[in-house]
């Protein structure tokens, strides 16, 4: 292919390309280069950018990387000016990813990049989750690498994603990554795991709001809940207490299974009960009928809300609570079906937390190309690479 029509239609001049200062391109050319200067063939920006427009039509390794970089690098050396005749090999690319940028630095880069982003300063929902990648446990061993993401659902943006160290959880890191964001106008979601004191703290100190699960990990706030959804037993001479309950009820049909959803929700935990911005406290029965066999499955949970009834009422929280699986299918099934992580084999996790940095990164942009599918939206822009270029050098839309 001739690439010489496809980078005339970059904006650009004799020196090269032309890029937005809000471009992604300009955040990776804000990073610290650790290698030394001499003999240095290639910028750091440009092997990153290398990197993410790969990622974005189709290459997810190291090697495959450098191999669709190569069979394309007139695309990048005319646009880019590189005096150097060929781009770089998939061990530089490892080098670079697992040593020569500090992921702290990226992470902080692209997040800034985000910022730019109409649909991140719109989007409401904060989703806190955690997903071991398991290409890097080695043999014999248990342990992985461990990242807890801070996801946008309506965005697909992971506005952060933080490295929970060996013999830690997910609890600390989880206050350094909510310390960090501008919680402002935004509700925060989390499993049962997360559920403590020191996160809705940090979520409510923040000038947010948080919708958490509660299982026996907090046994007094359990206790209260349970026993106040409970049936009430009726002393003969004494009327109950008229309770607050409200009740919201939604059905689906889909995958061979009918389920049913039932969320109660009451106040009357607020005045006796001292967890932190407690606005409401809330019940969730869930039925499952498998329609090819009839069998019935049946699971109570409880969780708490710092929001009040009036802010949000049974069908809200029920949305809520639903929306925080949205992770799941829409941040981690992606990372490992489209683009092949947990396929990978490296005991080397700064490249692979620097590899998941790329995978976010792609996806959001994927997303936002409006293609319909991940797998569509590769194949266009792997046919397209001029067009994949453009969404790395200019202003987001």
């Amino acid at each position: 292919m001739d690439y010489r029509t496809l980078v005339a239609n970059l904006a650009g001049d004799a020196d090269g390309i032309v890029f937005d200062v809000h471009s992604l391109y300009a955040h990776f050319l804000r990073l610290r280069d650790r290698r030394q200067r001499q003999g240095l063939r290639y910028p750091l920006a440009l092997i990153l950018v290398a990197a993410t427009l790969a990622k974005l039509c189709g290459a997810d390794t190291p090697r495959a990387i450098a191999d669709w970089v190569r069979a394309r690098q007139a695309l990048l050396l005319e646009a880019f000016q590189v005096p150097y005749p060929r781009m770089p090999s998939h061990n530089t690319y490892r080098r670079v990813l697992g040593w020569a940028v500090a992921l702290t630095d990226l992470e902080a880069q692209v997040s800034a990049f985000w910022q730019h982003w109409p649909d991140v300063s719109r989007a409401v929902r904060v989703t806190l989750d955690g997903k071991t990648l398991r290409g890097t446990i080695a043999v014999g061993q248990t342990r992985g690498l461990h990242l807890l993401a801070a996801f946008l659902p309506e965005a697909g943006v992971v506005l952060l994603q933080v490295e929970v160290e060996p013999g830690t959880n997910e609890i600390p890191v989880a206050g350094q990554v909510l310390k960090v964001l501008d919680l402002r106008g935004k509700i925060v979601t989390g499993d049962a795991l997360l559920t403590q004191r020191e996160v809705a703290e940090v979520i409510v100190a923040g000038g947010g709001e948080y919708v958490l699960t509660v299982k026996e990990n907090q046994p007094r706030l359990y206790q209260d809940i349970a026993q106040l959804f409970a049936p009430e037993v009726y002393v003969p001479g004494f009327s109950p207490a008229p309770p607050d309950f409200r009740t919201a009820t939604t059905v689906n049909k889909g995958h061979g299974r009918l389920e049913t959803r039932r969320l109660t929700s009451s106040s009357l935990l607020n005045e006796t009960c001292d967890w932190p911005g407690l606005g409401q406290v809330f019940r969730l029965e869930r039925e499952t009928r498998l329609m090819t066999t009839g069998e019935v499955r049946q699971q109570v949970a409880y969780g708490v809300t710092s929001l009040t009834a009036a802010e949000a009422g049974p069908l809200d929280l029920l949305a809520w609570v639903r929306g925080h699986w949205a992770i799941e299918n829409s941040l981690h099934y992606r990372r490992d079906v489209s683009f092949q992580e947990d396929a990978g084999r490296t005991h080397h996790w700064n490249l692979a937390h620097a590899l998941a940095v790329l995978n976010n990164l792609a996806l959001a942009l994927l997303l936002h190309a409006g293609q319909g599918s991940l797998p569509r939206a590769r194949r266009f822009f792997g046919a397209h690479p001029d067009e994949a270029l453009r969404l790395l050098l200019c202003r987001p839309a």
